[in-house]
């Protein structure tokens, strides 16, 4: 078993009523946050009650937070970073390296990939400790690929995913069940057999319906 699942019972109890908000469980909440960065390993709600007591309390540890942030970011599209960046003062998000990750944020909700990539190399120390976290971007990058492309040049969707070598590719080309062509493209989908029509009924009250005929008369 691992540390987090022996955690997650105990860490629950503290989520429950008011024992939420007790200061005194805020290093066990911690304690908690980096041990998901370890095991790769999500809580949400743990999460958010962490930065509760920060914003309580006016006392932000930067390194929690950040990680609470770069963990938020590896559910995108969620809007767990939105919840986070919720509880965080005007003033934090202007600091380094808060405003980093925001950025981030930013990119990725443009999906400007290519962009994040690039500017998260510049930073490599930020991610050090956060297990699994490039290829739960590749995630989210293949979910948009997924939904936006019919076909996809091969060379264009390593960019996508950071320049990923070709049988590291491959790997996420059969995960999501796409195909290689010859012509150096990635079939993606036809995405005129997604779209899905929907019936709309619109009911209107027969009181409506009098006050509407007799405003015409």
């Amino acid at each position: 078993m691992t540390q987090a699942e022996l955690m997650k019972g105990s860490v629950d109890q503290l989520l429950v009523g008011i024992e939420r908000y007790n200061p005194e469980h805020l290093s066990t909440l911690e304690k908690y946050v980096e041990v998901q960065c370890a095991e790769n390993v999500y809580d949400l709600e743990a999460n958010l009650a962490v930065l509760k007591l920060y914003q309580f309390h006016q006392n932000y540890n930067m390194k929690i937070t950040s990680q609470i942030l770069l963990k938020a970011l590896t559910n995108f599209p969620h809007t767990d970073f939105i919840l986070c960046k919720c509880l965080l003062s005007k003033d934090l998000c202007k600091e380094d390296p808060i405003d980093q990750i925001i950025y981030l944020a930013d990119l990725l909700e443009s999906c400007k990939f290519t962009q994040f990539w690039s500017r998260m190399h510049t930073i490599p120390d930020l991610f050090l400790n956060i297990e699994g976290f490039n290829d739960s971007i590749r995630k989210f990058v293949c979910h948009v690929v997924g939904i936006t492309f019919q076909t996809i040049d091969k060379k264009l969707l390593s960019e996508l995913l950071d320049g990923v070598e070709d049988s590291t590719l491959r790997l996420w080309v059969k995960k999501y069940g796409w195909k290689e062509l010859d012509n150096g493209y990635i079939f993606i989908a036809n995405q005129d057999e997604n779209i899905k029509t929907k019936n709309i009924t619109e009911k209107i009250e027969f009181e409506n319906a009098a006050t509407i005929m007799t405003s015409n008369v």
